[in-house]
This record gives C-alpha cells, structure tokens and sequence, in this order.
C-alpha cells in the first residue's frame, strides 16, 4: 500500500464527517431549487401551521361549538390572519410566476389563496355544530396542505 494511500484511509477513518461528505450525492445544476427557506415561503409555513394549531385546538376542544363564536375576537383574530395568508399565498404565486416557474407549487399556491376565503365563509355560515365540525376540518386540511406543498422536496417538472 502506498503511503498516500495509507494517510487517506487513516485521515477517512478518523474523521467520519468526510465520509458522510463524500456519500452525499452531488445535485444537478438543474435540479428544482427549493422555496421553503425564502423568507416569503418560510412565513407562509410559519402562519399557516400556527392557524392549523388554532382551528385544531377549536375541533378538538369544542370551542367552535359555542354561541357567538364566529363573533367572538379568536375567530376574528384567525379571518384575520387567513386573509392575510390568502394574500401572502397570491405573492407566493406572483413570485414564482415572475421567475418563470412552470411548475404544481405556482398553481397550488394561487388555489390555496382563493380557496382560504371559502373555508372561512363556510365556518361563518355553518348553522349547527356539524357544519361547523366539517368546516373548521376542511379549513386544517387546507392550512396543512399549504405547509406541505412548499415544504416538500422539488419534484423535477414535467
């Protein structure tokens, strides 16, 4: 064994950082870039899982059940944020469609701000604690599609 050959082995085998390094695979110059670290989209994950946490807590505790509720100052602070979201998740999209991105994130992002409006009108209209149940669930659903969508790896686009 060559001398050069024997300080690598020793040098790898003492220091394991350089064989993660080296089993990391190397990423295409074209691969799809991730958004989720952009503070645009890092605020838009951030909103949207504290008002999931908050219409969950409302499902799970029954707070929702409550007369008065949609008039009540929690559900105002939440359509408040949720309008908010909407717009953030409509810049989102105006983003992505300014950088050229031809891709389901742009597209999901502009649904998902058209689509939060709707969930908070059906809470508002829902006249029993059923109606009410389903549209506090479709809006979590709704909420936790928005953190996932840009969370999740970059697909290459099709």
């Amino acid at each position: 064994m060559s001398c050069g050959l024997a300080i690598a082995a020793v040098l790898l085998l003492a220091n394991p950082d350089v064989a993660l390094a080296a089993a990391v695979p190397v990423v295409a110059a074209d691969a799809p870039v991730s958004v989720a670290s952009e503070p645009l989209f890092a605020d838009i994950v951030s909103r949207a899982s504290v008002l999931k946490a908050v219409v969950d807590g409302w499902s799970a505790s029954g707070t929702a059940d409550q007369d008065g509720f949609v008039a009540g100052q929690a559900f105002a602070a939440v359509k408040a944020g949720a309008t908010e979201l909407a717009a953030l998740d409509m810049q989102g999209h105006i983003v992505l469609r300014d950088r050229g991105m031809d891709g389901d994130l742009k597209c999901i992002l502009r649904g998902i701000s058209e689509d939060i409006p709707g969930r908070i009108a059906a809470i508002e209209a829902a006249t029993s604690p059923q109606e009410r149940a389903v549209a506090l669930a479709e809006l979590s659903h709704l909420l936790d599609d928005n953190v996932a969508v840009i969370t999740a790896p970059p697909a290459p686009e099709v």
